[in-house]
């Protein structure tokens, strides 16, 4: 079931062959977690949306308030036996045109998948990170928006699989590491913890401002925002990857170095109970 511009249908019937976002990626889409017919963090998963339409020059429909967005979403989810669901809420620029549009009038697409999970699982198997290298994300505004131009992170994921990484961490033109193939980077050294800042080109993540509030109440810890360079991983106390799908992620090796984990789990505790609050 997918939900087609405010209609639900067995599955989406336009036509893919004319499709702006099939065809030059002109889309932006928002990776988004429901539980018990609530969207979780709604408020900043509209705005997010809202920003990246209007920075790609798209047009936002008279009807699109966050009341509307909501209601889009809880009314596919009514088709899931799940109690929480991945939902992913796309948005693409319709009409003819090359690269130049010839209309900013947009079309939406509302898809999800159940989850197996109501509440974030906190996973402690091996997760093992490398850089990638072939490829880096440029510092600019574009590459802080979720949009269907993700090439960096495909091949990235296709390195990580062929060489038995759980995930890969990526650099910026200025060298610096600023996020994961699938989520935000965040660092612990001694009683700091560190992030890349959005100005770095990394993604300007739902689940990264939830942890980075959540942090500033740990007793202790001094939460920073700054750029983050390669030789500091290896200086690091632990490292950890955030997204909205899975919470928080650790991760236990990089090259020769592992990482412990207590503050990531202490985040996960708090997150859940969040969650639980929503």
């Amino acid at each position: 079931m997918v939900n087609s511009n405010g209609t639900i249908e067995q599955e989406a019937t336009f036509s893919v062959a004319t499709n702006r976002g099939f065809l030059f990626g002109d889309s932006v889409f928002e990776t988004i977690r429901t539980l018990n017919n609530k969207v979780l963090f709604l408020e900043d998963h509209y705005f997010r949306l809202m920003a990246s339409m209007r920075i790609c020059r798209m047009e936002i429909p008279m009807q699109f308030t966050m009341e509307y967005f909501e209601s889009q979403i809880l009314s596919l989810i009514q088709h899931s036996n799940a109690a929480a669901n991945r939902v992913r809420f796309s948005v693409f620029r319709i009409g003819d045109g090359f690269y130049l549009p010839s209309t900013n009038e947009v079309e939406f697409l509302v898809t999800f998948q159940p989850l197996e999970n109501e509440l974030y699982i906190f996973n402690e198997t091996d997760y093992e990170v490398e850089l990638f290298k072939d490829s880096y994300v440029t510092k600019q505004l574009l590459s802080t928006l979720k949009t269907n131009n993700k090439m960096v992170q495909i091949t990235g994921s296709v390195f990580a699989h062929e060489n038995g990484y759980q995930n890969c961490l990526l650099l910026n033109d200025d060298k610096n590491v600023v996020e994961a193939l699938q989520g935000n980077l965040f660092m612990k050294m001694n009683n700091q913890l560190i992030t890349p800042p959005i100005a770095d080109g990394c993604l300007n993540g739902i689940m990264r401002k939830q942890i980075l509030t959540l942090a500033k109440k740990v007793e202790g810890l001094e939460v920073i925002e700054k750029s983050i360079s390669p030789f500091d991983l290896q200086k690091a106390d632990e490292l950890f990857v955030t997204n909205v799908i899975q919470g928080v992620q650790s991760i236990t090796k990089y090259r020769k170095k592992t990482y412990e984990n207590s503050l990531a789990k202490e985040l996960h505790v708090k997150l859940n109970a969040l969650v639980r609050l929503s």
